[in-house]
């Protein structure tokens, strides 16, 4: 008897096993100029999440001090700096399940303004805070709008981007989120030794959401998005295909537009083909086809972050998801040999055999054949 990928039927996992580098997919025809601001825009949301995370590690050293905080309760507790660390965490938390709610009701894009208009007012709320507590709240409302972006982000750039260049686009996504990092660090550094300092770190990025909302506003929804919408039966079907097919022209360019309304057609039928054409509930996350597609995401989550590190930007798209999973976890596998490194090399050999038995390749796929192959 053959063996088979993902023969767990627990789980409902059984796809047949693939081959390591796919064949190739007849790839999408679109303009690169037109490419980019559908990337860059959601992308200021999640440097401004790394943002915080650098600046706040600054603004603590600042806000405690005698000399250089500028307030009268720079005493603070321990308690009192972690709050103000995780502040944005515990938004974070809300704007993330707030998001699960409200994301395919909204749509990616208007989930996108709304985080850049909870960035800002979090960013001015926080670098004006006359006490303790309102920088607190400050911290949580900026929090909330990372929650909105980190779920509304990866869906529109992944909903939106050619499927040849998805991967890099959200490989770059998540290098934003470092770059972010690496710009609230050089900032906090050049305002830690100025008075009243931390205001400044926070005050600094007060433009960046702005530009956020503009660039989302001047971009279309998600050609996906207005389609499921019309599967789910919200709205006139012809008027959101419509919408759809103008969206994938400027989403595309001009090398589209000849071919966008059949482009939607197809997405259409895609999605009707895969059972899109109604709204999961939380329970059905665990149930029959849902679970698997919950299980090869949850799982590279989690090995990934118990032993592994690094974007492979530059070739996730020539070689696709698969091979450099494979590759990467077997090559952490050999050099962590030490007795240190054992319970790590357990896990990247683990991962190996559930990337290998469980995980398909997805490079140059359309979402919808994803989906597909997913459920």
């Amino acid at each position: 008897m053959s063996t088979k990928v993902g023969d767990l039927s627990l789980i409902g996992l059984s796809s047949v096993q693939e081959p390591l580098i796919k064949q190739k997919h007849t790839p999408e025809n679109y303009s690169v100029l037109a490419a980019i601001p559908p990337f860059l825009f959601p992308a200021l949301g999640t440097f401004l999440f790394g943002y915080e995370i650098g600046a706040t590690s600054c603004a603590t050293i600042s806000i405690k001090s005698p000399t250089l905080s500028g307030i009268s309760w720079y005493n603070l507790s321990s308690v009192d700096v972690g709050i103000i660390t995780s502040g944005s965490l515990y938004g974070a938390l809300i704007g993330s399940i707030v998001a699960f709610s409200i994301a395919d009701i909204i749509g990616r894009r208007k989930g996108l303004i709304t985080a850049a208009f909870l960035y800002l007012i979090g960013a001015i709320v926080t670098a004006v805070a006359p006490v303790f507590p309102v920088l607190i709240i400050g911290r949580v409302v900026y929090g909330i709008g990372v929650g909105l972006t980190m779920h509304a982000a990866p869906m529109y750039i992944a909903e939106t981007a050619p499927s040849q260049i998805r991967g890099r686009m959200i490989s770059l996504k998540e290098f934003s989120t470092v770059f972010g990092m690496v710009g609230g660090y050089g900032i906090g550094s050049l305002w830690v030794t100025v008075i009243s300092g931390w205001r400044y770190m926070y005050a600094t990025v007060i433009p960046i959401p702005v530009i956020m909302a503009i660039g989302m506003c001047w971009l279309p929804a998600s050609p996906r998005w207005l389609l499921l919408r019309t599967l789910q039966g919200k709205g006139d079907v012809e008027s959101f295909q419509e919408e759809a097919i103008k969206s994938l022209r400027r989403l595309r360019g001009s090398v589209v537009v000849d071919r966008a309304a059949e482009q939607v057609d197809e997405i259409l039928a895609e999605l009707s083909s895969v059972g899109e054409d109604k709204e999961a509930t939380i329970c059905e996350l665990f149930q029959g086809k849902c679970l698997k597609a919950l299980t090869i995401a949850g799982g590279l989550v989690l090995f990934q972050q118990l032993a592994m590190t690094g974007v492979a930007i530059i070739v996730i798209d020539k070689l696709g998801r698969r091979p450099l999973l494979l590759g990467g976890v077997s090559g952490m596998e050999l050099l962590g040999a030490g007795i240190l490194f054992c319970v790590f090399g357990v896990i990247c050999v683990l991962s190996l055999f559930f990337i290998y038995f469980i995980v398909p390749e997805t490079k140059g796929l359309t979402l919808e054949e994803i989906e597909a192959k997913c459920l």
